[in-house]
This record gives C-alpha cells, sequence and structure tokens, in this order.
C-alpha cells in the first residue's frame, strides 16, 4: 500500500515539509516516486518517522536520531544506546533545570534590590540598571549600605 506524502503526514503528525527535510538528511530514506514523480511511502516509513517525532519530541538532537537509526540500519538493536541516550538527555537536563533556577534566585535577587533603589536616575549610576552592568563582572548582587545613599 502506497501512500502520498500528505497521507504519511496525516498519520505521523509530522508536516510533509520536516519529512523531505528528513530525507534530504538522511534520517528517512529516500522514496520510491509513481510516474507522475510524486513520493510514495510504505507502512515502514510511518513507523520510522514516528520513531524520529517521539525522539525529537524527548529534545534529542538530529545527531541522536541519525546515530540511532544507523544501528537499527546494520541490523544492530539499538536498545542500549537508547537507554544511554536517555540517562545523557537527564544529565543534561538536570544541568539546565540547575542553571535555571541559578538564574531565577539572580533574578528575585536583582528584583529585590532594584526595588529599593530610586526608579529615575537616568544615567544608570544609582538604580538597578547599575546593578545590571556590574552583575556580569561580579557574579552577583550585593548593595553596601551606603554604596547609592549618602547614609
Amino acid at each position: 500500500m502506497a501512500m502520498m506524502i500528505r497521507e504519511l503526514a496525516a498519520q505521523t503528525g509530522v508536516p510533509a515539509k520536516t519529512i523531505r527535510y528528513y530525507e534530504s538528511i538522511g534520517l528517512l530514506p529516500r522514496p520510491k516516486r509513481a510516474t507522475n514523480n510524486y513520493r510514495q511511502y510504505a507502512a515502514v516509513d510511518i513507523e520510522r518517522l514516528r520513531f524520529i517525532a517521539s525522539l525529537r519530541s524527548l529534545g534529542f538532537s538530529l545527531d541522536d536520531v541519525a546515530e540511532l537509526l544507523a544501528a537499527r540500519d546494520r541490523g544492530i538493536a539499538p536498545c542500549q544506546r537508547v537507554l544511554d541516550a536517555i540517562v545523557n538527555r537527564l544529565s543534561e537536563i538536570e544541568r539546565r533545570i540547575a542553571d535555571l533556577l541559578t538564574l531565577r534566585d539572580s533574578l528575585q535577587q536583582l528584583h529585590s534590590e532594584g526595588a529599593m533603589l530610586p526608579l529615575d536616575d537616568v544615567r544608570g549610576e544609582h538604580c538597578v540598571c547599575y546593578l545590571l552592568k556590574t552583575y556580569r563582572e561580579s557574579g552577583q548582587i550585593t548593595i553596601q549600605k551606603g554604596e547609592f545613599f549618602n547614609e
């Protein structure tokens, strides 16, 4: 049973443009062509495309997907590689979460400190803008008593 690209797209939820891209980079084999030069896909293409789409939706890179598919194509079960890739992906996500939590804490501190400063400092020398300018150098937000005010 041959199907056209729009049918493959409908059955997998992958846009036709993305299917063509996956073909161009070798994730999907080049399909057979009908006499009118339309692409013709088989049921095996549905399974392969669903596998690719699932991996991509979980954030796996195109290189990861290509590696897993290449193993399958060589007749090697990619199951251990999939598990290893999941562990790597989890580690990456944990690092990103830690980075985002650190960023959140920095932004909360910046907001708290900045909210206590004047809001009308056009030159940015005694307001939250000063904190932004110096944050990158210091990596932290600290206001010393008397730093902005003559106390």
